[in-house]
């Protein structure tokens, strides 16, 4: 009796290990994941209008067992899930695509096409792996849902609208997103990498992403003949000398310590060979990483805008700024704690520590909100296509191309094996 007892005891202790297996139950469940991927992947809404993604996320996370709010700060979901004392967590992911018509030749590709404000048409595509982003989130909380006995705390998923447009998180933090609900301690997100290989992840704590200011500046002219240059004001010789001086502020103005960018994007002016017109207008993206340095920029600009314009008494210049967001930065802290996680649930060698890059992310924003964050990179090429194209003297397909696409199957294993790690750290018992 007692030996039967102690081996149903073993079994059901055994069989307890094995449903609470990330890896496992990823495996058991990944057939529903990738279905659901494919219908992220095929229904791409742009931002602002992701009024179908953001039902769907909210079906899948009150289905797992969440108690989810919507329309938050525009098409925002926000799920919690209380499980006793403890710290609170919040994990996000994003959900709007791109304006890009799909070019992969995969069988499951997006066919969306839309009217542009202009009258044109595109195809729409989640060319930035959100796709892989809300599959990933929804396994993380089917599998925590059903484990609460893993962790404790307070566990908060947000859905976060307008990535692309770096308005989501501004906007949700603004309809009360820390007041309505409980204020995280702590704030993690994962994006995809189209270099580096699925199976693998990349982190670094500090300075990972960038200062990113959309910059308009119209310099002003007086219209003429072609012929008759000297009874005008030419507001595209303007531009060009001011595209020149621009260049000047990284190169001599700027600390060659401190990361700098400004490039100009666009140029656009005149109508005919032979009219000057009235106006040059131009636009540029401008990238830091420090605050002081955000700011000696874009001063810079406008008084280098402006000093063309004196220079040739002209009108001053328009110069307008739109479509800001800070840089982002990994808290040391976590950013230590979670780099263990990894290395523990991958193995060091598929844990990189990666550079920082000049791209921008606005769940920055959330860190300057005063909540500790980490956002890290998760591989989403196999190394067989990594292969090919270094074999071909070829780079891989950057996140945005109309022909890049994630290895989903072990970007989505390694993807919530190593979410629902951390999560089990930061929250354990």
């Amino acid at each position: 009796m007692k030996t039967t007892c102690a081996l149903l005891l073993f079994c059901l202790t055994h069989s307890v290990v094995f449903a609470q297996n990330v890896n496992d139950w990823t495996e058991a469940n990944l057939d529903s994941l990738v279905q659901l991927y494919f219908h992220f992947h095929q229904h791409p809404e742009l931002s602002y209008e992701e009024k179908e993604t953001s039902a769907r996320i909210a079906l899948e996370w009150k289905t797992a067992g969440f108690e989810v709010t919507s329309n938050v700060g525009g098409f925002g979901v926000v799920a919690l899930l209380r499980n006793g004392d403890g710290p609170t967590v919040m994990l996000r992911t994003d959900l709007d695509a791109l304006p890009v018509t799909e070019n992969t030749g995969r069988e499951y590709a997006s066919t969306v096409v839309v009217n542009n404000s202009d009258g044109s048409r595109t195809g729409v595509m989640h060319a930035c792996g959100h796709d892989i982003h809300m599959t990933n989130l929804v396994g993380v909380a089917r599998y925590l849902a059903s484990h609460r006995d893993r962790w404790q705390g307070t566990l908060i998923l947000i859905g976060q609208p307008a990535e692309e447009r770096v308005g989501g998180a501004r906007a949700m933090l603004k309809d009360g997103l820390f007041e309505r609900f409980p204020r995280p301690d702590m704030a993690i997100a994962l994006h995809v990498a189209g270099d580096m290989q699925a199976g693998k992840v990349g982190y670094r704590s500090g300075y990972a992403l960038a200062n990113v200011d959309s910059v308009d500046i119209t310099m002003k002219g007086r219209g003429g003949h072609g012929s008759a240059p000297h009874t005008t004001i030419d507001p595209v010789l303007l531009a060009a000398e001011l595209v020149v001086s621009l260049q000047t502020i990284v190169s001599r103005e700027i600390k060659p310590l401190e990361p700098a960018v400004v490039t100009v994007g666009s140029i656009h002016g005149g109508t005919k060979h032979n009219i000057i017109g009235d106006e040059c207008k131009l636009q540029l993206t401008v990238r830091s990483y420090a605050d002081d340095v955000r700011k000696q920029l874009l001063e810079a600009i406008e008084r280098k805008a402006r000093a063309v314009a004196m220079g040739s008494r002209a009108p001053a210049p328009i110069v307008t700024v739109s479509e800001g967001t800070p840089s982002l930065y990994n808290d040391d802290d976590l950013a230590a704690r979670v780099g263990s996680v990894l290395e523990r649930t991958l193995g060091k060698k598929n844990v990189e520590h990666v550079e920082p890059v000049m791209g921008a992310e606005d769940f920055s924003l959330y860190g300057k909100a005063g909540v500790p964050i980490l956002m890290y990179r998760l591989g989403s090429v196999s190394e067989r296509r990594l292969e090919q194209y270094k074999a071909t003297g070829r780079t891989p397909p950057s996140l945005h191309s109309p022909i890049y696409y994630p290895d989903y199957e072990l970007t989505l294993r390694t993807g919530i094996a190593t979410m629902v790690e951390t999560v089990l750290e930061l929250m354990k018992k």
